[in-house]
């Protein structure tokens, strides 16, 4: 019993296109034909079509087929790779899986980067899109230490700086900037590459002072700008009146 090349094709699960391509490569020897002209293949030719199905049903490519078929030690490192590869790939489809269930049960999860995903419910939308575009370019380093500093409970004086009206005058503003000063310094202090974008920034300089920028104009009112750049004022004084008092004792 000898089958044509759709036959083969049938049986195998595969097409024609497939058969041919196989010749082409060398992975199928061709039949012998008929005085018609057509091949004629036998079980031999299914039993190698099934097998090269096989290999490369499991990801193997098919210029590796031979390399594995051999069975020696660049066969069993062809596999370990191919191995590799896949629990790459299912450990990534899991947390696919985390991230989707985590933005079922919370939609705001999905205004933030995957491992801030817990905190979703304790930040302001501000602070969420905030982080979202800051993830685009922050180290990984920086972003852990960022989502450690967040998950420090959160006091009034978040709330307070959160809620500050646009209008807010000018003293409410002065004491709301007082008060967060010793607090940015002890972040400064516990997460010293987060006031350094140059070092946390896995971006160019100038487009991660663009991205921060840009980011704290979109999602920040003029009062909350400016009680950030009295924050920074505070801080840079008080460094200034400690370098002078260390250069008056030395």
């Amino acid at each position: 019993m000898a089958w044509s090349t759709r036959q083969l094709a049938e049986l195998a699960g595969t097409t024609t296109k497939t058969v041919r391509h196989y010749h082409e490569l060398g992975l199928l020897e061709e039949p012998e034909r008929a005085s018609n002209g057509y091949k004629r293949y036998g079980v031999s030719h299914l039993v190698r079509l099934l097998r090269i199905r096989r290999l490369t049903d499991l990801g193997v490519a098919l210029v590796d087929v031979p390399s594995v078929e051999s069975g020696d030690e660049k066969a069993r490192q062809i596999l370990r790779n191919l191995d590799a590869e896949l629990a790459a790939d299912i450990e990534h489809r899991q947390q696919m899986r985390r991230e989707l269930a985590a933005v079922m049960e919370n939609r705001t999860a999905l205004d933030m980067p995957p491992d801030f995903m817990t905190l979703a419910d304790d930040l302001p939308e501000t602070q969420r899109s905030l982080l979202l575009a800051y993830s685009s370019i922050l180290t990984p380093a920086a972003m852990d230490a960022l989502r450690e500093q967040l998950s420090e409970p959160r006091g009034d004086l978040d709330a307070e700086f959160a809620a500050l009206d646009e209008d807010a005058p000018d003293d409410v503003r002065q004491r709301l900037a007082e008060r967060m000063a010793p607090v940015v310094r002890q972040q400064h202090m516990d997460h010293p590459g987060l006031a350094d974008l140059e070092f946390s920034s896995k971006r160019d300089t100038a487009v991660a002072e663009s991205v921060v920028v840009h980011s704290l104009v979109e999602f920040y009112n003029r009062a909350h700008l400016d009680v950030l750049q009295r924050v920074h004022a505070v801080l840079f004084e008080d460094d200034t009146t400690e370098s002078e008092s260390n250069d008056a004792r030395g």
